[in-house]
């Protein structure tokens, strides 16, 4: 079994990958600004590292496997962030580093996708072996941005928009694999098991809130509402995710979605 850092280890998806880590028998450092408390057994190895200034991370890396990169934020600062770890990385002689990413960020000229690349590039010409996962939104998102339009009466919908939303624990799984094998380069996309409208996604959790809401058709304006419409952000040859959203929508907390 291998050492395995996770950044953004109590994040979205970083809580579900240290967690698979854990049940397949890794010695799992779990790296955040807000490391894990608790009393669940078995626990990861926390440490309080902010990226932003890298303090304390040459301790965290010692010793370390591998790395699974997740910490992100569209606030910025990715780059920075990623290229502290590098340098502690090879300081630290981590042989690989694996980096979770966007399908399409090298398709839709959003500003957070081509920061998305441009941490890819940097970890490519890195020197350390490297594996780049790319997968689609992850149902919380698509949750999270729905939401938010249902806060008022009238919910815009964007008109031609489809989405292909994937699992964030089947994600955990695949990244688990990937930080346990060796360095494997850009690997396979992994998207969702169904491509749907966005109108759709909106109907679907409305009717698993039980809410009402005046939806609104609006076609976006811009190079990325138009990279959306072309479908730049799916990858249905690679619909390998098994939970549909509408299944993720039923496991919510006490059966509404919407609520909380």
């Amino acid at each position: 079994m291998a050492t395995i850092l996770v950044t953004g280890g109590t994040g979205t998806l970083g809580r579900p990958l240290v967690h698979r880590l854990l049940d397949d028998g890794h010695d799992v450092r779990s790296l955040s600004r807000r490391p894990h408390t608790g009393a669940e057994r078995p626990r990861p190895q926390s440490y309080a590292v902010d990226l932003r200034d890298g303090t304390g991370l040459p301790e965290a890396l010692s010793g370390v496997d591998a790395i699974v990169h997740c910490a992100t934020t569209p606030a910025g600062g990715d780059m920075e962030a990623a290229g502290r770890l590098i340098q502690a990385a090879k300081a630290a002689g981590v042989p690989h580093l694996v980096y979770i990413s966007i399908v399409g960020v090298d398709r839709v000229p959003l500003g957070y996708y081509r920061t998305k690349l441009a941490v890819e590039r940097l970890i490519e010409d890195s020197g350390i072996g490297w594996t780049v996962l790319r997968t689609t939104q992850f149902h919380h998102l698509v949750l999270q941005l729905i939401k938010a339009g249902a806060r008022s009466p009238v919910l815009p919908v964007p008109t031609g928009v489809r989405v292909q939303p994937v699992e964030v624990r089947e994600v955990a799984a695949r990244l688990a694999e990937l930080a346990a094998a060796p360095p494997a380069g850009r690997v396979p996309d992994l998207g969702g098991p169904e491509v749907l409208t966005a109108r759709e996604l909106v109907r679907t959790t409305l009717e698993a809130g039980g809410r009402h809401r005046l939806l609104m058709p609006l076609r976006l304006p811009g190079p990325t509402a138009a990279a959306l419409r072309r479908g730049e952000n799916l990858t249905p040859e690679h619909a390998e995710g098994r939970r549909t959203y509408a299944e993720f929508l039923a496991e919510r907390v006490g059966g509404d979605p919407m609520g909380g």
